[in-house]
């Protein structure tokens, strides 16, 4: 499963590329180029999905989407290492940034049986 992510206002653009087995995401990569919150945040997505089931994926984003847009508090969400970017909610500008990844993550998953 494979999904691009593009951002014009700023140049971001990535490739996320994974692959799912009886609902669990094996293996998942990224290619692409961005500013260092949207490399960093699709690099750390990697590392916290990979191994885990599908739904474990989409909660994973919807907490850290939460975070990001002040739905919800960083110590509640249960990020792991993804706090670290956190941060990140008090530059409105760069949140697109950081959920680029994610975003392309979930519809690559949009394709998954």
């Amino acid at each position: 499963h494979q999904a691009r992510g593009q951002n014009p206002s700023c140049g971001d653009d990535l490739q996320v590329m994974l692959n799912v087995v009886q609902g669990q995401v094996q293996d998942i990569r990224f290619s692409g180029q961005g500013c260092a919150i949207c490399m960093a945040s699709a690099s750390m997505m990697t590392e916290a999905v990979r191994g885990h089931d599908v739904a474990v994926a989409q909660q994973l984003h919807q907490r850290f989407r939460a975070v990001l847009t002040g739905e919800l508090e960083p110590d509640a969400a249960q990020l792991g290492k993804l706090i670290s970017l956190a941060g990140v909610r008090r530059y409105p500008g760069r949140i697109k940034c950081a959920l680029l990844g994610w975003h392309a993550l979930m519809h690559a998953l949009g394709d998954t049986p």
